[in-house]
């Protein structure tokens, strides 16, 4: 049975959309039962537009039933007093409230020798080649791999890790019950099985195409450092690059052809000095290896 301060995480996650940095450090400040009472006691009323609204929803909101909701599908609850959290994300302005866990929740414990590998849902045959070979190589050296389960080359960088027989962790930007996209059901279960899933949505909780965005935050913070494998010049991969190096984690990107418009975002990356140019998983050690 949870603890009333596991239940109160989750009702900050049934009331807040992730990756708000007023709510995260009212968070921050208070811990997550201090808060649900301020907001019960018309704190924000006046101070916010949504503080009424927050006072309703959260009167009418059955407990009972997150706590059933997150059970009745294997998943537990993460937050920040466990001794397994992952100090990286506190790193971040708006660090998650709490994350619902799927699979081996001992898997924590490698994240801090972790590396995520992120790029473009339509890869190229060399993309996913570079992507499962960083993440084998990764594996080889004691490092997990964590990535979004999205196609392309996070599922690449999933599988690379799964086939070394190693550690991987898919950050999901959806539910745990009814995991997107649908097509990586198979992956998803192999990832149960031998690693893990989070997310900082509520099962049963609508999908909607914003949470993906705001998801690559824990992706950049939760890793030691982020490699970007073909990203397109407007790709979503290029939100993971900026918001790993603005907590100041090591951000590399593979080249590609100069006429592979599924390599231009990398090719920003570099030209821009934001990522580091890498072509193998030993320029991935010589740069971050003395991190660990």
């Amino acid at each position: 049975m949870m603890d009333q301060e596991v239940v109160s995480h989750l009702v900050l996650l049934a009331l807040f959309e992730g990756g708000n940095e007023f709510w995260s450090n009212e968070y921050l400040t208070f811990g997550a039962a201090t808060l649900l009472e301020r907001i019960s006691a018309g704190e924000y009323v006046a101070q916010k537009k949504s503080g009424q609204k927050l006072m309703s929803t959260l009167k009418m909101l059955n407990r009972e039933h997150l706590i059933e909701q997150v059970e009745s599908i294997g998943a537990f609850v993460i937050s920040r007093g466990d001794p397994d959290w992952p100090r990286g994300l506190d790193d971040l302005k708006a660090p998650p409230f709490a994350l619902i866990g799927r699979g081996i929740r001992s898997s924590l414990g490698s994240v801090g020798l972790s590396l995520s590998i992120v790029g473009t849902r339509n890869p190229t045959e060399y993309g996913v080649r570079v992507a499962g070979d960083f993440a084998a190589g990764a594996v080889d050296r004691g490092w997990s791999v964590v990535s979004g389960g999205a196609f392309g080359i996070d599922s690449a960088a999933h599988r690379g890790a799964i086939i070394a027989e190693g550690q991987t962790i898919a950050i999901l930007g959806c539910v745990l019950n009814s995991v997107f996209p649908s097509g990586n059901d198979r992956l998803f279960r192999e990832i149960v099985e031998t690693g893990l899933l989070i997310s900082e949505v509520l099962p049963n909780v609508h999908a909607i195409p914003s949470r993906f965005l705001v998801r690559n935050r824990l992706i950049a913070a939760i890793s030691r450092a982020t490699v970007v494998v073909e990203a397109a010049f407007r790709s979503g991969s290029l939100r993971t690059a900026r918001d790993a190096a603005e907590i100041f984690r090591p951000v590399m990107a593979v080249p590609g052809p100069i006429t592979s418009p599924t390599s231009d975002g990398c090719h920003r990356l570099i030209g821009e000095r934001t990522a580091e140019l890498v072509t193998s998983i030993a320029d991935f050690m010589e740069l971050v290896g003395p991190l660990a």
